[in-house]
């Protein structure tokens, strides 16, 4: 049953509770935060986690601005789960992957992860709870099971966990760099070099709330590697393997914009993007596709590994481009 957060305390150690242990990337933040990025939930949840006496540091009670130390133990125990109020919607999936534990599927292009304001049905959740009926509770009522997302634009590989404890080894592995990730992205730009990386902190955008930057004083580590997988130089654009090295929002399309090289049909992240070949072969979304995702079972610990080739709507603008190079 999917749930939503209830109130009353429940101390730290009971059945259902979670254990994360504070590593670098954690150490000095506030609790709030801390628990934030070891759990894989909004920081205001983890703020009310704090508040209702839900979390122990080093075994015992702590305020939510208590800054913590690498090493440090982090127990949480979230709230009884109560049914969701989403509606469960009959929306097609194509599902990689199924077991009690957790479910892998191929995200298609335009649709939303998760509820947001403007987008209340025919999100992915409301798939999920439909095809799923049982998703874990650590991610809030509007976020069941939702480990990790992926913009809207954005297609290919999730996972999503149907129990808490699966939550917590998923989102455990994402925060500790063990999950693999390769994305497709499609640039408007010819790089000269072979391969690269980009590693510039990624922070609020100074005027644009609802856009990120790498130009902030407050921005956070990041890292990014690419490799031209091919290029397309009679349409100026080209092909690149990404490997996202952390998990910033929007951490790939900023990072190649910040670069020279942003994605062609990215509506936010550069005016190249929009004109090379974007509005010509009909593309209206940013060109990244989620292509591997691997990752250990949370229970039994097997290596799992999912590859899903590009949307139709980019394989089309693929072919498009390698007809023109090949048109003498």
């Amino acid at each position: 049953m999917t749930r939503k957060a209830a109130t009353g305390a429940t101390p730290a150690g009971a059945p259902g509770s979670v254990r994360f242990v504070v590593g670098e990337a954690e150490a000095g933040q506030r609790l709030d935060q801390a628990l934030a990025a070891l759990a894989g939930v909004p920081r205001a949840q983890a703020r009310r986690w704090i508040d209702e006496d839900r979390v122990r540091l080093d075994g015992r009670p702590a305020r939510a601005s208590r800054h913590v130390e690498s090493g440090a133990v982090v127990e949480a125990a979230p709230p009884e789960p109560l049914e969701s109020a989403l509606p469960p919607e009959p929306i097609p999936l194509v599902v990689l992957h199924e077991d009690a534990d957790l479910i892998v599927v191929d995200k298609p292009p335009g649709m939303v992860v998760h509820p947001a304001p403007g987008h209340r049905s025919g999100t992915l959740v409301n798939a999920l709870l439909h095809h799923c009926r049982d998703l874990s509770g650590i991610g809030g009522v509007l976020r069941p099971g939702i480990v990790h997302r992926l913009d809207r634009g954005t297609s290919g590989v999730m996972v999503a966990a149907k129990n808490d404890a699966s939550h917590a080894g998923l989102a455990e592995q994402f925060r500790a760099h063990g999950v693999e990730r390769v994305y497709l992205a499609l640039v408007a730009a010819v790089p000269g070099a072979d391969a690269g990386r980009v590693d510039r902190p990624i922070g609020r955008h100074p005027r644009d709330r609802k856009r990120m930057s790498v130009r902030t004083r407050s921005g956070r580590e990041a890292h990014t590697a690419w490799r031209v997988l091919r290029r397309f130089p009679k349409s100026g654009v080209a092909l690149l393997e990404v490997r996202p090295e952390t998990g910033r929002t929007h951490q790939i399309r900023v990072h190649l914009s910040a670069s020279g090289m942003p994605l062609v049909g990215d509506p936010s992240y550069g005016r190249a993007g929009r004109r090379a070949g974007a509005r010509a072969l009909r593309l209206d979304r940013p060109a990244l596709h989620a292509a591997v995702l691997g990752f250990d079972h949370p229970r039994g610990g097997e290596r799992l590994r999912f590859e899903t080739p590009p949307a139709p709507d980019l394989a089309a603008l693929l072919a498009q481009l390698a007809a023109a190079e090949a048109d003498s």
